[in-house]
């Protein structure tokens, strides 16, 4: 993956070294919080072995300190300024990338989202949250929150490495922010709130790969103007897609697979609703049965 300008975003909130305590969660005072795939349990077990985290406080809710917590990167900070300086770079050319489409497609305005980089834990407008969930968007702030590790947790726990794969991430926590501005998450967020915890889920998966789908247009979309795309690219995002699916996740660590629990779509459909939005590059043809339809 190479860019032809090189454009940086100035919307990063760096607090890596903020070093505030993550006291007991107060909830989601600001809506529901979105994300890659990192917020089902499952995740959150794996990735807090990974970095070195007991589960149990982060399921059992205990309170954290700054010593208490434990968390280490695994990362140098060499290897975090690289991550933090591509993270600019894919962030920048979202911005404009989707400043067009919403131009030219849809005849709206975008608004540029913030993101934040922290390490450890981050309190954001949808409550407090540890790096073992994942990356994730919180609608009442408008902001993406990224722990650079799971960057290594990709690449090492789910053999999913790469500059694009990176770039996946990030494009799909950007296609929440869109569904944003559409008034996609409030309608899924309203809706659930009388629907089966089935159907909820079923609801949620659609939210999932819609962002899925979006962070394939972004990257057709882009390809016209600033990325390159090189030998092996598509297949890292592939592999990215494929690897946060709720099945494989579950088989990989339970050893069985549950459809009705899925939240965020198996890896099949994840890989298949991202070559969607990059088969044409139009937000229509990212329109999800059970969600309103755009475009």
């Amino acid at each position: 993956m190479r860019w032809r300008t090189e454009r940086r975003s100035t919307n990063i909130e760096d607090r890596r070294s903020s070093g505030i305590p993550m006291g007991r969660s107060s909830g989601i005072p600001g809506g529901k919080a979105t994300g890659i795939g990192g917020l089902g349990l499952l995740l959150v077990i794996v990735l807090a072995v990974a970095m070195g985290v007991d589960p149990g406080q982060i399921i059992g809710g205990t309170e954290y300190t700054s010593d208490s917590y434990g968390y280490q990167s695994q990362l140098t900070s060499a290897q975090q300024d690289e991550l933090a300086d591509n993270v600019a770079l894919v962030l920048g050319d979202t911005e404009t990338t989707w400043a067009t489409i919403f131009e030219d497609q849809l005849g709206k305005t975008y608004r540029d989202p913030k993101l934040v980089l922290y390490t450890g834990y981050v309190d954001s407008a949808c409550g407090q949250a540890s790096a073992a969930v994942g990356p994730f968007y919180c609608p009442a702030d408008e902001k993406v929150y990224l722990d650079l590790d799971f960057f290594y947790a990709l690449q090492q726990e789910y053999h999913a490495p790469g500059d694009f794969a990176q770039a996946y991430v990030i494009s799909h926590e950007i296609g929440h922010h869109v569904q944003n501005l559409l008034g996609t998450i409030e309608y899924v967020d309203r809706k659930t709130r009388y629907l089966s915890e089935a159907d909820a889920n079923e609801l949620s998966v659609a939210l999932e790969l819609q962002a899925d789908c979006y962070a394939g247009v972004w990257a057709k979309q882009a390809m016209y103007d600033d990325l390159i795309l090189e030998s092996g690219d598509l297949e890292e995002a592939m592999n990215a897609a494929s690897a946060v699916g709720d099945d494989t996740l579950q088989m990989q660590y339970q050893g069985y697979v549950v459809p009705d629990s899925f939240t965020h779509g198996s890896s099949a459909q994840r890989v298949s609703w991202f070559k969607r939005g990059m088969d044409a590059g139009l937000v229509s043809d990212c329109n999800c049965p059970g969600l309103p339809a755009i475009g």
